[in-house]
């Protein structure tokens, strides 16, 4: 995927934050974009600003915690452009909260949006990019958080699911000319932490919801988060990133340092659980 020139992309949370910024900068490069969200006035906000730039894109509102609508978008990017090169599964939410806070329909939420998605998106759109044999790649987007997790959150948890996915597929869909990256951003200028605005009916609370003892906690997160957020990356930089990513068949794409060494940390934490049994014979 070194020339991007005339390919064409599919990006899910596409109208705001990191997947505005990588539709901008694909298109930017020649890249014809479909461009999905669930929020469509700020959906169609998006292409009309980039279509005034003769950008070359369109949009598909879609639920993509819904497979079926997430087939749906699928068929719409065939319908107007034909073939799809580039997928790019981006579209999350911050749902579920920390222990002492979960809720069944928060977790559901949170799965569905920022892991199930993400595993259809490849089961849909993989195949579509094999027919045509002219070779293509697929973005995931999880988070550093997905490498390194300070709470047991579904967020995090939903996010080391799409770094075991993406490792996973990047192994398997070599052989068949598809590149896979995971896109691990630290805090990027996105709306992230007001992603409920947009949760469905389905997974809303069916009454007044009872105070939690870690609620205060969660709120006190989400503070410290968005202060983090509103002053983050901006997610053309991003675009950028991914961009080159793609060109370069990256494994794992980053925003940035900060969060380094923690990951370091981890993994010297992993490497001293195997050197606590180095020279044990297990028994057979």
């Amino acid at each position: 995927m070194k020339d991007l020139v005339g390919k064409t992309a599919f990006i899910t949370g596409a109208a705001s934050g990191i997947g505005l910024g990588v539709a901008t900068r694909l298109a930017q490069a020649g890249v014809k974009v479909m461009m999905c969200d669930i929020e469509r006035q700020a959906l169609d906000k998006a292409v009309t600003d980039l279509k005034r730039t003769n950008a070359d894109v369109d949009a598909v509102v879609a639920d993509v915690s819904l497979k079926s609508e997430l087939q749906a978008a699928a068929e719409a990017t065939l319908n107007r452009y034909g073939e799809v090169h580039i997928v790019h599964n981006n579209a999350g939410v911050a749902g579920g909260g920390a222990y002492g806070s979960w809720t069944d329909a928060g977790w559901s939420w949170t799965i569905g949006v920022n892991l199930m998605a993400v595993v259809w998106g490849a089961e849909i759109f993989g195949p579509l990019i094999e027919r045509h044999g002219q070779g293509g790649h697929i973005v995931n987007t999880a988070s550093i958080a997905g490498l390194i997790s300070g709470s047991g959150n579904a967020y995090n948890v939903t996010k080391y699911g799409v770094v075991a996915l993406s490792e996973g597929l990047r192994v398997e869909l070599a052989p068949r000319g598809i590149g896979v990256s995971v896109l691990c951003p630290g805090f990027i200028r996105t709306q992230i932490v007001d992603s409920a605005r947009n949760l469905p009916q389905r997974f809303a609370a069916p009454g007044p919801a009872e105070p939690r003892p870690a609620q205060a906690g969660i709120e006190t997160w989400l503070g410290n988060v968005r202060q983090r957020v509103e002053g983050g990356i901006d997610p053309l930089y991003v675009g950028e990133l991914v961009r080159e990513g793609i060109e370069g068949d990256w494994p794992y794409i980053f925003t940035d340092n900060e969060f380094e060494p923690f990951i370091e940390a981890r993994f010297a934490g992993i490497k001293a659980g195997f050197d606590r049994i180095r020279g044990r014979e297990p028994p057979h």
